[in-house]
Formats: C-alpha cells, sequence, structure tokens
C-alpha cells in the first residue's frame, strides 16, 4: 500500500542520514510507484526508476528493488518487462510477496491466463495473504467464476485487520458487486471501505459508478468532480465526463474528454504505454482514426480479453464491422462477465446483420448490469429496443 505524505518524508530523511541502505531505495521506489498510480502523476515513475536504480547499485540483486522495477514496469503497462523483473526477483527469493502479485498481473494482462492461474497456486502456496488473495481471485473472475472470486475475496477481507487491507479488498468486493448489477452489495462494499480509509479513490471511485447505476447521477457527479480532482485518470475522467453528457451538460463533458489528451501525454513523456486508454477513449469521445491505431498498437503487443474488446469497438467506430467482429468474438470467449464487452458484441452483430445474436448480447448485457455506463447503457436499450420493433 502506499505511504503517506508524512511516512514518505521520514523515509526520504532516513536516506539522506543512511544512503546506503539498500531496502530503504527500494521501499521509496515502491511509493512513487504508488503515488503515480493512485493520482495520475506520471511524474512520479521516474523518480521511481532512480530510487530503485539507487538501490540496486548499493546492493546489486537485491529482491526488493528487482521486485520494485517489476512493478514499475508493470504500472508503466511494459508488461514484458514487469515478467523478466517479477522472475529476477523471485530467483533471489521465491517468497517475495511483491514479485509474486507482480508475476501474476503482468501474465494476466499479456493475456496468458492459464499461466497466470498457475502462477496464483504457487503464490497461494508460498505466501498466502492479500495481494495474493485479490489477485487468485481476479483470475477466477476473468474465466466467468465469479462464486469462487467473492469466496476468495471474502476470505481475504476476513482475514485483513490493517486498515489499507479492509479499503483495498472491500473495494475489490465492490467493484465485483458493480459487475455483477448488484449496485446495493457494492454500495454496501464501498462504504466499508471508506468505513476503513475515507480517501481511497478507487472506494470513492466505486461508490460513484454504483451511485450513477443506481439512479442517484448528482451524487455521482459529487463524487466523480472529487476523485477526479485528486486523481484525473482515464477511468474517472471518461466517467465523469459521460455523466455530463448525460446530463446535457456537453461543454463540461468535452472539457472532460479533452483532458484525457493531456493525460496521455504526460504518460507518455514518462514511459507509460497509454495506448489501450488511448484506444477506449478516443473511441467513444475522440478520433476513431487515432482509436484505431493505438488498439492496433496494443494488440500486437498483447492479446487479451481487454485488448480484444478495444480493437473490435474501435473497428466498430471505423466503420469496420466485418472485421471487428472476431476480435468481440474473442473479447467474451473467457467467460468474463463484463457487460461492456456484451454490449459492443451486440452493437457490431447488429451492424453486420447477425440481428438474433445482438438482440441475444445486448439483453444479456443489460441482464447483467443495466447501469454499466451511462452512455453505453442507453445506446445498448435504444439498439435492443430498434430491434425487437423490426422483429
Amino acid at each position: 500500500m502506499a505511504l503517506r505524505s508524512g511516512d514518505l518524508g521520514a523515509l526520504q530523511e532516513h536516506l539522506r542520514r543512511q544512503p546506503r541502505d539498500f531496502t530503504g531505495w527500494a521501499a521509496l521506489g515502491l511509493a512513487y510507484v504508488e503515488q503515480a498510480r493512485t493520482t495520475g502523476d506520471a511524474s512520479r515513475y521516474p523518480q521511481a526508476e532512480r530510487a530503485l536504480k539507487r538501490s540496486l547499485a548499493v546492493e546489486p540483486g537485491n529482491d526488493p528493488a528487482l521486485a520494485g522495477q517489476a512493478a514499475l514496469a508493470a504500472a508503466r503497462h511494459d508488461f514484458p518487462g514487469a515478467l523478466r523483473y517479477a522472475d529476477r526477483a523471485l530467483s533471489a527469493n521465491p517468497y517475495n510477496e511483491r514479485a509474486l502479485a507482480t508475476r501474476i498481473d503482468a501474465l494476466v494482462e499479456l493475456g496468458r491466463y492459464d499461466d497466470a492461474a498457475r502462477a496464483a497456486d504457487t503464490a497461494d502456496a508460498r505466501r498466502p495473504g492479500v495481494p495474493v488473495f485479490t489477485r487468485y481471485a481476479y483470475v477466477h473472475e476473468l474465466r466467468g467464476d465469479v462464486r469462487t472470486a467473492r469466496r476468495v475475496l471474502e476470505q481475504a477481507l476476513s482475514s485483513a485487520t490493517a486498515p489499507p487491507d479492509v479499503a483495498y479488498v472491500a473495494t475489490q468486493l465492490g467493484q465485483l458487486a458493480f459487475q455483477q448489477g448488484d449496485y446495493e452489495e457494492a454500495l454496501l462494499q464501498f462504504a466499508r471501505a471508506l468505513g476503513a480509509d475515507d480517501s481511497f479513490l478507487p472506494a470513492l471511485e466505486g461508490r460513484a459508478r454504483a451511485q450513477a447505476a443506481g439512479g442517484d447521477p448528482e451524487a455521482a457527479v459529487r463524487g466523480m468532480e472529487a476523485v477526479v480532482e485528486r486523481s484525473p485518470l482515464p477511468g474517472p475522467l471518461v466517467l465523469l465526463g459521460e455523466l455530463y453528457e448525460a446530463d446535457g451538460r456537453e461543454e463540461r463533458a468535452r472539457d472532460q474528454y479533452a483532458l484525457l489528451d493531456a493525460w496521455s501525454a504526460l504518460a507518455r513523456a514518462n514511459g507509460v504505454n497509454a495506448d489501450l486508454d488511448t484506444a477506449l477513449a478516443a473511441a467513444d469521445h475522440g478520433d476513431p482514426a487515432t482509436a484505431l491505431r493505438a488498439a492496433r498498437a496494443e494488440w500486437d503487443r498483447r492479446r487479451t480479453v481487454h485488448t480484444a474488446d478495444a480493437l473490435a469497438w474501435a473497428l466498430h467506430r471505423s466503420g469496420r464491422d466485418e472485421e471487428a467482429l472476431p476480435y468481440a468474438r474473442r473479447a467474451t470467449a473467457t467467460g468474463y462477465r463484463n457487460a461492456a464487452f456484451l454490449h459492443h458484441r451486440g452493437m457490431i452483430e447488429r451492424a453486420t446483420g447477425h440481428e438474433r445474436d445482438a438482440r441475444k448480447h445486448l439483453s444479456a448485457a443489460l441482464r447483467l448490469n443495466p447501469g454499466f455506463s451511462p452512455l453505453g447503457a442507453r445506446e445498448a436499450r435504444a439498439a435492443l429496443k430498434d430491434l425487437e420493433a423490426g422483429e
């Protein structure tokens, strides 16, 4: 978890007095990674890189710094690099919890789901705990096994004692409930998370999503405005823009979408691969050609359900639906229960004349999570209504 500003300052002061403390440099590097990841301040990544290199200069091959480099690579969306560094860290210390967890993340993000499941089993055997449990749950969620994912997260929550762990796991449970359209349960879990840490941004964002889906857009807007003020990341920016757009505040929506370009430029300047975020945002709220270039570049790097969905949707927005359809099918092939993926597939099937399949998948999206997106859900309902009227 992230160090608070006072703890970070104390660590920096300690390193000024003890510059050969390689574990302290590794901890500082990880703290910068976490700050960048949660606040959107990509300038922290070069600081993290320098701190981790300093740790390795003092003590070559030390596993905390190698695990930190794995986490940094993952945060920059360099997943092959994350896997390499995680493997090096685990060669030095097979029980390094950070490296075990990041190795799972890297394999998931590379689309190597069977390998990720085996890595999760290994990590669970070596270092059972909250970081491993949450990743183990996500591997099962990607396969459509929501029951196991929920059970593992509930076990993790029951064993969590530190407030940051409670906030993190409860937020994961809230996000899982939201994905299944259970907004009451989602709000309960987000409230639990915020009871442990009232400033935990993922829980604040999750609560706003659930409020929007549950019919309280005003509360959702207030919540997302507070999140974006502290963390102008793509997900929050898009959600706030769509909430404004759904309410008819077009100019304010455009302002949020414009900030995405600024974020992407800053991220790239600090070594972050932003193609997936760019593809998804540009497909819905920008230039389809930009979306397609970014989606193709990301697909060439890693072939996951998320990159398949992004490429399918970018192709659809570019008017290339026949080309899009195989990718939309691939995005839903693992059983992952994601209403946005189903919506995208249904819209592409409608455009290619597969009307029966389109009705099936649009209906499935709205049954699963009727408020999955302020604008996407509205589009899905309108398309389904037109399809049913044409029967």
